[in-house]
């Protein structure tokens, strides 16, 4: 059996500045049919900013979907067409006013592909140099330093619950113990 489904129709129910929503209809691999709601998002990217004393910048902003404040790597929304590498260069600068000198790519995470087609890229950002921040109008953020440790430790215990901020904190941790 092909693990593939064909779209037959698709009608767009919202289209907002960050995700619109649609429903397909589709033919399952079985031949039968069925719906999909996909919310669609045009991608994204997340810095984790690594000091040369083992420390690490996040940024804490109030989340409203979750009502509370979340502490969060860098990160923001692909550009139409931008280049994710230059999208974590901008966000790094924006949100914390640090350039890097050196990025690694750590991949990409499919985000909720139950039905969500948000691809986010991920980067460790080192060699690290302090400029102005300059957020967009509508960001408030608040900086926070940490050892690096200590947030390996709190994605463990879900002390941190941001998706990429775990991801980004351990694949950094297998990365650095190579």
């Amino acid at each position: 059996m092909r693990l593939e489904e064909k779209r037959l129709s698709s009608r767009e129910i919202f289209k907002g500045k960050i995700v619109e929503l649609r429903v397909d209809q589709v033919e399952l691999p079985n031949g039968k049919e069925a719906v999909r709601e996909v919310v669609g998002h045009p991608g994204g990217v997340a810095v984790l900013p690594y000091h040369d004393d083992g420390t690490v910048t996040l940024v804490r902003q109030f989340r409203y979907p979750f009502g509370r404040a979340v502490d969060e790597v860098p990160a923001g929304k692909l550009e139409p067409g931008e280049d994710h590498r230059l999208a974590g260069e901008r966000e790094l600068s924006e949100e914390t006013g640090l350039s890097a000198g050196s990025l690694t790519y750590l991949g990409a995470l499919l985000l909720s592909p139950g039905y969500a087609d948000e691809v986010l890229h991920l980067y460790l950002a080192r060699d690290l140099t302090q400029g102005e921040r300059h957020p967009d109008e509508d960001e408030f953020l608040e900086l926070r330093r940490a050892p690096f440790d200590e947030l390996v430790a709190q994605a463990m215990d879900g002390t941190l619950q941001d998706a990429k901020t775990v991801a980004a904190l351990l694949k950094t941790k297998v990365l650095l113990e190579r």
